[in-house]
């Protein structure tokens, strides 16, 4: 059980122009959801850009990285671009890091900067955090080590669970994240990304097992009903959605956000 209300994040990074992002943040906030957050991929806008654009044509919708590759920036730079950010937004920024997905090594070498062993991603995680001052942190986690160094500086944890997880596995990682962070857990907000909800997936995603927690199936009733269970059993309270769902899952982000 949390104390946590639920929130609610649509995560996006394609646009063919100023116009469609914008119109897209408005349609976000206009529906409910508490944040718009941008990936880091050379196959995406610029976060950095992209959440300032956003964050410039709406009032209450924060905006953040999902989730910022460590390997690409140095810690000072993140930080730099951190406060900026917090300063433009008027404090509506959220920050996002994780170590560097599998494919993220082919942007770090595309932009020239060394990649790193997990080694070295992990350290420089903990200096980027530690050099971010007063702003909400998020970190993606799956691995013991990354889960640890969340449960210790996070104030958001991102379970990094594929999206043919069952609840299962997803209880596994959260008891291995409840062992880590001592007292610290029931201050940490959980969450996790849906790569799709509504009443039927959608094709692009292939066939995926009735079990997968990363798609959510039904009216918008059961599925509210399953992210209620999911937050009294699991703790998950903050919950992100693919953007092509958007509209489909607002009337769920309207029954739930905010209690």
């Amino acid at each position: 059980m949390t104390d946590h209300l639920f929130r609610f994040g649509a995560v996006a990074g394609h646009a063919p122009d100023a116009g469609a992002w914008t119109r897209l943040a408005r349609r976000a906030e206009d529906l409910g959801y508490t944040t718009l957050l941008v990936p880091d991929t050379l196959g995406t806008l610029s976060p950095f850009a992209a959440c300032a654009a956003a964050a410039a044509v709406t009032t209450t919708l924060r905006v953040g990285t999902y989730v910022l590759s460590v390997a690409n920036r140095t810690p000072r730079a993140v930080a730099w671009e951190t406060t900026t950010l917090q300063t433009l937004t008027g404090g509506r920024f959220e920050l996002g890091l994780g170590a560097g997905r599998p494919d993220a090594e082919r942007d770090a070498t595309e932009l020239g900067v060394r990649f790193g062993t997990p080694s070295e991603r992990l350290e420089r995680l903990a200096q980027t955090i530690d050099a971010v001052k007063d702003v909400p942190i998020l970190v993606a986690a799956s691995g013991t080590r990354l889960l640890r160094l969340a449960a210790a500086k996070a104030d958001t944890v991102a379970l990094g669970v594929p999206p043919h997880a069952t609840e299962a596995q997803v209880a596994a990682k959260l008891d291995e994240l409840y062992e880590l962070a001592g007292d610290r857990f029931h201050d940490l907000e959980l969450g996790m990304n849906l790569a799709a909800a509504g009443a039927e997936p959608p094709a692009w995603l292939g066939s995926l097992d009735a079990t997968a927690t990363g798609v959510l199936r039904g009216t918008p009733d059961e599925m509210a009903d399953i992210l209620r269970w999911r937050r009294d059993r699991l703790g998950v309270s903050y919950v992100s959605v693919n953007a092509q769902c958007l509209d489909a899952f607002a009337p769920v982000v309207e029954r739930l956000a905010g209690t």
